[in-house]
């Protein structure tokens, strides 16, 4: 990967783009004086006399067309706010007479004024008296020094005569630390922006810069996992249950990180971990330090007397009972399990099934389902094999029809095909094949949904282990692969597979249990 590849290159300057955007508006904030701000706007400026000259003529009633001067009558609504950061008191005006701002009515005469404020500023009209400046002469209107709250406004309603409508209104007076200014035009009742218009176009600019650095993040060719790759070779080993999630993971891996190879070679969880402990104590004798690069997944804990072995919880994987669809029963109690499999009862008729005879189809003794079935389920071993191809009992001295047979896939191809078969297997292989059903537990139905939100007491899950023979380095691929597998994109593909990932915050609960 090129360090100044042009996307690269776009993406670093689109970062510095935003660093600088956000120094200039600090700078800018701090530089212009818009912490204390009066703003004005004219929200009103309407004729009510007749216009005859300016070619308006408008009908009127009263005292509009009674009242001397009212042919060239205006009415102007003026509304001024604080429209800044800061509250605004009255030694905050600056201006050397007693009243605090002048409004000036170009070519009008003033014949009247009228105060209002909102109905929550009523103190505010105490402000507006002759003493404190209020007044007007000509085409001058005097407003006295108002202590404004931020967002606190009043109006004045201007009565004159003489000129147009439009001709210019001018609002002066000066603001310690602050500004007098027009607003832009607005309703009534509009509230002035809350940001300045610089703050909101350098806003704008933050904005489009982040969003363009996370589309070239998101869309980038070379895009890697959030962790560091590694290359080398390394072999994955042990359980046939979740070999589909180890094949699956592991072609992503070498997607994503060049120079590693990847392969998958399970043969059951105890004949993996035992491979394991083979390879670390031959590479021992040999005097090679460190770990060999094999990583053995099993069903369930290691066996005892292995020390050397360091183990990582990845999952917690659901297992099933299926039956031939021709035995019809969909639930059974664990004590009539141990019966089936103790060989007590040889006809599905002696559970309320089929006039059937029953078939344990089992898996070898290598096999970490078989082993989490003995210990979650029958609480005991397997009785002894008396059939190699599942259909004719070889050994007449046992009382019931057992086989044994090297892969899930076998088991479930030979219980669909086999009526009155029995067997077990993975969960989410069980699903999918056809000509045989799962069987319900105590009442209890293998799900992962209600297993992983703890609503669910089925007995047949286990943890998923993956050991490695002692700690292998960092920098390692065993390492790299693992952090993968169970903190980094592997998560998704094990809940795909039907597991629930150790690292959500419902599976780190089920993984602390032993």
């Amino acid at each position: 990967m090129e360090l100044l590849s042009a996307e690269n290159v776009v993406a670093v300057g689109t970062a510095l783009l935003g660093i600088v955007a956000s120094g200039v508006m600090v700078w800018y904030e701090r530089r212009t004086p818009r912490r204390k701000r009066i703003g004005y706007r004219v929200q009103m400026d309407n004729p009510i006399g007749d216009d005859v000259r300016l070619g308006r003529i408008n009908v009127r009633l009263g005292l509009f067309d009674e009242a001397p001067d009212m042919s060239d009558a205006t009415l102007v609504l003026l509304r001024i706010e604080n429209d800044g950061s800061q509250g605004i008191d009255r030694d905050d005006y600056t201006s050397p007479e007693v009243h605090g701002l002048t409004a000036v009515f170009t070519d009008r005469v003033i014949r009247g004024v009228s105060v209002t404020q909102p109905s929550d500023t009523d103190h505010l009209m105490d402000h507006f008296t002759s003493s404190r400046g209020f007044g007007y002469d000509g085409n001058t209107l005097r407003i006295p020094r108002v202590p404004l709250n931020t967002r606190d406004h009043f109006k004045l309603l201007v009565l004159l005569s003489g000129g147009d409508v439009d001709s210019e209104i001018r609002l002066s007076g000066g603001i310690r630390d602050g500004v007098v200014h027009m607003n832009r035009s607005a309703t009534p009742d509009d509230k002035p922006p809350l940001f300045s218009r610089a703050s909101r176009l350098i806003t704008i600019m933050l904005t489009v810069s982040v969003l363009t650095l996370a589309t070239l993040v998101v869309t980038r060719d070379d895009a890697r996992p959030p962790i560091g790759c590694a290359t080398g070779e390394l072999t994955l080993t042990g359980s046939t249950a979740f070999a589909p999630v180890l094949r699956e993971v592991a072609e992503k891996y070498e997607g994503d990180c060049e120079g590693a190879t990847i392969e998958v070679d399970p043969h059951g969880s105890t004949a993996g971990v035992r491979e394991l402990a083979a390879a670390g104590a031959q590479q021992g004798e040999q005097g090679t330090k460190g770990s060999p690069p094999i990583v053995a997944l099993s069903d369930g804990p290691k066996p005892s007397g292995l020390p050397e072995l360091r183990e990582n919880r990845v999952a917690v994987s659901v297992f099933a009972l299926v039956v031939n669809d021709d035995v019809g029963l969909t639930d059974l109690s664990t004590q009539d399990v141990r019966r089936l499999y103790r060989g007590e009862i040889k006809n599905w008729s002696e559970l309320g099934g089929p006039d059937l005879q029953v078939h344990l189809v089992s898996r070898d003794a290598n096999s970490g389902t078989r082993q989490v079935f003995q210990r979650r389920v029958l609480g005991r071993g397997e009785i002894a094999n008396s059939s190699v191809d599942c259909v004719h009992q070889d050994d007449p001295t046992l009382d019931v029809i057992r086989c044994e047979l090297d892969s899930t896939e076998q088991v479930l191809t030979t219980v669909a095909e086999l009526p009155g078969a029995i067997g077990y297997s993975e969960l989410n292989a069980a699903d999918d094949a056809k000509g045989l059903h799962l069987l319900k537990l105590d009442g209890h139905t293998p799900s992962v949904d209600a297993i992983e939100h703890g609503t669910n007491p089925y007995p047949y899950r286990e943890i998923e282990y993956a050991y490695t023979y002692g700690r292998p380095p960092a920098d390692s691929l065993a390492s790299s692969f693992l952090t993968y597998l169970a903190r980094g994109n592997g998560q998704d593909v094990i809940r795909t597979h039907g597991h629930i990932p150790c690292w959500t915050p419902e599976g780190l609960e089920l993984c602390a249990e032993d």
